[in-house]
């Protein structure tokens, strides 16, 4: 059976909506389309209805309660909040103090949405530690115990990274910062909705999601705040009508928020068996890449990692040549956030990987309707775009008759 191009493994980018998840906001487009403030007629109490249950879908998701869940515009906005707002609610001096106003702990492969903020911090007063990762991209509790001091308000670490879906000790981390009394935040974006989560046994206190990566719509994300145990507080980044506890005002994005939780409904309800099939195609999509092609490298841990991403570099490739090969299969070079530039992927340079093998870098991820038949076509596509590529060159030329390129002295001229 001929297989339909292009063939689409940008998933950690994106996902298609769910037709189900259309199905259930169509509705609050244009019958439903009440303001859930207007608490005065049956508009805005159907539209509040609507908010309730994808806020208990959200929660549910996430082993939390249903207040605890904060709605925003995606995971952007709920990690500037979840870091901004701990930061400046919980700092030990204020402004123009000349103190420091906090520590905060970091990593230097989290995504852009957390590292911008923490700058931002940094520039504003804030120390920030940004912990570097070992060769396999996981953040463990031993290099945040290492790190914390007695003015840590803040640990930021993401649960699965987007690059390379090495996972983090996000459980482990967050029991040491509650042990230590120091608030924790997950950017959980490449993992709510695909690998099980429940913030009480985690001890999670802040954690950001987004719609869009679950097969919900865009714009549309969500922020957990705890409510015991601690209790959370956050300075809020807009003011306004008080919407959200007050840490998020503006009129809410009903529609979105419906698609958000239904797309949570179906993901909690498919985990398990959409996990174990995108599993079991990775591991062929990787296996017969390797097993076809040398010097490749999967980046980041080998087994601990989310089903879904796959991140290989292909040695003796320039990178720019090798994505306009493989045109037809929609994948990345790295975050879909920062792959326009032509820089190498800081998260891999972050890992070790030298310049040329993060030039030459595809992260692939699948979802839930890939199919078996468009990872052999994929797998058998990189494969012959590579080994064309490599005909062109004459360091793989050297490579295949023993010469270490890396101790080549090349003459100057």
């Amino acid at each position: 059976m001929a297989v339909k191009l292009p063939i689409y493994l940008d998933h950690a980018a994106t996902t298609p909506c769910d037709p189900r998840v259309v199905e259930a906001m169509l509705p609050y487009f244009t019958i439903v389309f009440g303001n859930p403030g207007s608490r005065n007629h049956r508009f805005g109490w159907e539209a509040e209805e609507a908010v309730d249950t994808a806020r208990g879908q959200v929660a549910d998701l996430l082993g939390a309660d249903p207040k605890e869940v904060v709605f925003t515009s995606g995971s952007t906005e709920s990690n500037n909040l979840a870091i901004r707002g701990a930061a400046l609610m919980y700092e030990k001096a204020p402004a123009g103090s000349g103190q420091p106003r906090g520590h905060i702990i970091s990593a230097i492969h989290e995504h852009k949405a957390v590292l911008d903020p923490c700058k931002r911090l940094q520039k504003e007063g804030f120390d920030v530690t940004f912990l570097e990762p070992p060769k396999d991209g996981i953040i463990t509790a031993e290099a945040v115990a290492a790190a914390l001091r007695p003015d840590t308000v803040l640990v930021t670490i993401m649960w699965a990274n987007n690059e390379i879906g090495s996972i983090n000790e996000v459980p482990r981390i967050g029991a040491l910062c509650h042990e230590r009394g120091v608030l924790f935040h997950t950017d959980a974006t490449q993992w709510a909705g695909k690998m099980p989560v429940n913030v009480e046994r985690d001890s999670i206190d802040l954690l950001s999601m987004s719609g869009h990566k679950i097969y919900g719509p865009k714009g549309v994300g969500a922020l957990y705040v705890r409510r015991r145990k601690p209790r959370v507080r956050l300075v809020p980044l807009q003011d306004g009508g008080g919407q959200e506890r007050g840490f998020r005002s503006g009129t809410l994005n009903v529609t979105g928020i419906v698609g958000l939780g239904k797309a949570c409904e179906i993901a909690k309800a498919e985990m398990d068996a959409d996990g174990e099939r995108i599993l079991g195609l990775r591991r062929r999509l990787e296996d017969t890449i390797t097993g076809r092609l040398d010097v490749t490298q999967i980046n980041g841990h080998r087994e601990k990692r989310v089903p879904n991403i796959t991140n290989i570099s292909f040695g003796f490739v320039e990178g720019e040549s090798l994505m306009m090969a493989v045109k037809e299969i929609a994948c990345s070079s790295g975050s879909a956030c920062t792959s326009a530039s032509l820089e190498p992927s800081y998260v891999l340079k972050g890992l070790g990987v030298g310049d040329d093998l993060a030039h030459s870098s595809l992260r692939l991820s699948l979802g839930r309707w890939t199919t078996p038949e468009q990872i052999d076509y994929t797998a058998g596509a990189v494969v012959e775009a590579v080994s064309r590529l490599r005909k062109l060159s004459p360091l793989y030329d050297m490579h295949k008759e023993g010469i270490d390129v890396s101790k080549v002295e090349w003459a100057k001229h």
